[in-house]
């Protein structure tokens, strides 16, 4: 029997006494310990491994008060690379309270809610510790205690609530005598839920509220781990907090233990013996740069290994669009202005784009300016850093779309959006001008649509098919069949009333190597119509009055010759 893919499991513990395959990233502990950072903050994507990395180290660091359960915890690393490091780390195993926060609930409709879920998160964490806190209660003030059991029972004041962490922190090493490990998971979470839903400045403030006294000045705090997506300094959040060290996907420190390396990426695919679809795995999965570390997203290795392990010549899949909104993909696509849209035509077709670096990155400087904007999608997964340079006292990258999973999102999203634009826009004058055989007016309708659009095919004659065909089907009055077999060939466009009396069209698509080329290959279309007898289907339902159009494209630009169904 293999063992079972870990598919969601997000729990160290019941990833290893479940017997889940587990991707080693135990050497995490040792580089903390070895770089001694007293806060640190992790910024990667979502599902790229941050929750079960602060599981982990919760297992590995916790005293939980109990010989059997402080015994059970250290076996879940037998085997691991840890165990095999010097006692000096080994011997940190069990020594400290820890604090395991997630803010992942605080995705709520409005503030009340969302409050409320990181308010629940706090009480359940402190209800956790609460057998410590009874049997050392008589070292605490009663001051300590009654705020320790109003927070664990759900019952504190807003303020007792503010200062939770810290006080946390100061009870247990009363009661304990140790400092705390305070593990925080997705910071970021509820920040920018609120900027989506429009009560951001009320979530900024209680979250720097609840950070500032636990993290600024806390004697009690032996060192936390916080992971986000992004590095939200600007709100103040992090207000005098000298001794943060941010690690972002731009660090080379820490760069392997997040994601997926080849080499583990390749042992997962040769242990479920599917090695044969690790170049598929590679185009679709492969792509980030951490630091000088080529990564693979984790999530959507397990995910496609899911189902290659019932089927070997499963296809892939884009497994990640699912796992958030993907919010800040549609707000690009919907804000775009047409340099944005220019730039990412360019990403689209594979190339990379060149942008300076700033790293402090908000919710609400997203769309005030572009470097923000692709900074805020490398971060969070939509771009990556192909190589980086310095000049002018400044890092610029060029950055780039990973893989063929995250060009799947951004396509997706684009058809989406043009779907939408289309809907809302009046095409009466293009039917007109179809119907009346005016070749100029039908060009200059359709050239000021493809000015708006974002091509993400390099303008290949599929791209302009499904142009055409998402505008010509907005009308009530005709129906739209694309690649149907008649007369001689397979044409392009056959648009039709639904009356035998009304109007038919057929339309054939060419793709120009210039914009010299244009007026000559509209005229090719429009010939090839002829001379394949595209109309004969047409005719042999009935249809009497057919046009013909023959247009040619040249990225934003196009022709249109029109001939009569003969």
């Amino acid at each position: 029997m293999k063992k079972a893919l870990p598919v969601g499991v997000e729990n160290f513990e019941e990833m290893v006494q479940s017997g889940y395959y587990y991707v080693d990233k135990t050497m995490l502990i040792k580089e903390l310990l070895d770089l001694k950072g007293k806060v640190n903050l992790f910024t990667r994507p979502r599902r790229f491994g941050k929750t079960l990395n602060l599981s982990m180290l919760r297992y590995f660091f916790e005293d939980t008060g109990y010989a059997e359960k402080n015994k059970q915890n250290k076996q879940l690393f037998y085997g691991m690379n840890i165990l095999k490091t010097k006692e000096s780390y080994t011997n940190q195993m069990g020594m400290y309270p820890v604090f395991a926060l997630t803010l992942k609930s605080a995705k709520q409709e409005n503030y009340g809610l969302a409050r409320y879920m990181i308010q629940h998160a706090l009480s359940t964490e402190f209800e956790r510790h609460r057998d410590l806190v009874e049997d050392g209660k008589e070292r605490l003030s009663l001051r300590e205690y009654g705020q320790y059991t109003a927070i664990a029972e759900g019952q504190a004041e807003d303020q007792e609530i503010r200062n939770a962490l810290q006080l946390f922190c100061q009870c247990m090493y009363k009661v304990t005598g140790k400092k705390t490990v305070l593990l925080i998971d997705e910071y970021d979470v509820p920040l920018e839920n609120a900027y989506f839903r429009g009560f951001y400045e009320r979530m900024i403030d209680f979250i720097r509220s609840l950070f500032e006294s636990a993290l600024k000045t806390n004697e009690y705090l032996q060192f936390a781990v916080i992971t986000g997506c992004l590095r939200i300094s600007k709100e103040s959040i992090f207000t005098g907090l000298n001794h943060l060290n941010i690690i972002s996907v731009l660090d080379k420190k820490y760069s392997e233990h997040f994601g997926f390396t080849e080499q583990e990426v390749m042992q997962m695919m040769s242990y479920y013996h599917v090695e044969s679809r690790f170049a598929t795995m590679k185009e679709w999965y492969n792509g980030y740069l951490f630091g000088d570390t080529q990564v693979y997203n984790p999530w959507s290795v397990v995910k496609f290994l899911y189902d290659l392990y019932s089927d070997a010549d499963a296809f892939p899949r884009p497994y990640w669009v699912n796992t958030s909104s993907n919010d800040v993909i549609k707000d690009l696509v919907a804000g775009a202005d047409r340099e944005t849209k220019g730039q990412m035509e360019i990403l689209l077709q594979g190339e990379a784009l060149e942008i300076q670096v700033h790293e402090e990155v908000t919710y609400a400087d997203m769309q005030n300016s572009g470097g923000n904007l692709w900074m805020f999608l490398l971060f969070t997964g939509y771009l990556t850093k192909e190589s980086e340079s310095f000049r002018e006292s400044s890092i610029y990258l060029r950055v780039r779309i990973p893989n063929t999973e995250v060009k799947t999102i951004y396509q997706n999203t684009i058809l989406n959006w043009m779907k939408d634009i289309l809907k809302k826009e009046d095409f009466r004058g293009l039917y007109r001008a179809m119907e009346d055989g005016d070749e100029k007016s039908m060009a200059r309708i359709l050239n000021s649509q493809l000015f708006r659009t974002i091509s993400f095919y390099d303008y290949a004659e599929n791209f302009y098919h499904g142009f055409l065909a998402g505008i010509l089907s907005q009308s009530e009055n005709y129906l739209v069949k694309s690649n149907r077999e008649s007369g001689n060939g397979r044409l392009d466009l056959m648009v039709k009333s639904p009356s035998l009396r009304g109007r038919a069209f057929v339309l054939e698509v060419k793709v120009s190597d210039s914009v010299d080329n244009l007026e000559k290959d509209a005229k090719k279309a429009l010939k090839q119509i002829y001379d394949k007898n595209y109309m004969e289907e047409l005719r042999t339902e009935g249809y009497r009055r057919i046009g013909c159009y023959g247009i040619a494209f040249f990225h934003k630009d196009c022709e249109v010759r029109f001939g009569k169904g003969m």
